[in-house]
């Protein structure tokens, strides 16, 4: 296997102002930081307030990890903080090519894993 396969991009999107608890459940299961940024849901359900539409405010976590930390997150989110929780997250990976711009001692971390 090249060892590129072994390392994921992780992302999670839940409800804004949860980014603490995830936070937590990341570092908990082995993941040293991440990428977080502010986004929006669109879904069936679009409410709207005297002409104004109101739209859900989401942030999503991104951190790249190697495949067995990908899976701990991703069992832990599913466990704690799944769509059917206040915090309404969801969670999946990618594989990783390629890494640029990323610490050499934690690329090489990633990859011996």
């Amino acid at each position: 296997m090249d060892q590129t396969q072994k390392i994921k991009a992780l992302f999670i999107i839940v409800n804004a102002g949860y980014t603490d608890a995830i936070m937590e459940l990341v570092r908990a299961e082995g993941a040293s930081g991440a990428t977080i940024l502010n986004a929006r849901g669109e879904g069936a359900k679009v409410e709207s307030f005297l002409g104004i539409t109101v739209d859900s405010e989401k942030e999503m976590i991104l951190t790249i990890v190697d495949k067995e930390t990908a899976k701990r997150i991703t069992t832990a989110m599913k466990e704690k903080v799944g769509w059917k929780s206040t915090l309404h997250g969801i969670c999946f990976t990618m594989p990783v090519d390629r890494v640029v711009g990323i610490n050499t001692d934690t690329l090489s971390a990633l990859e011996e894993k």
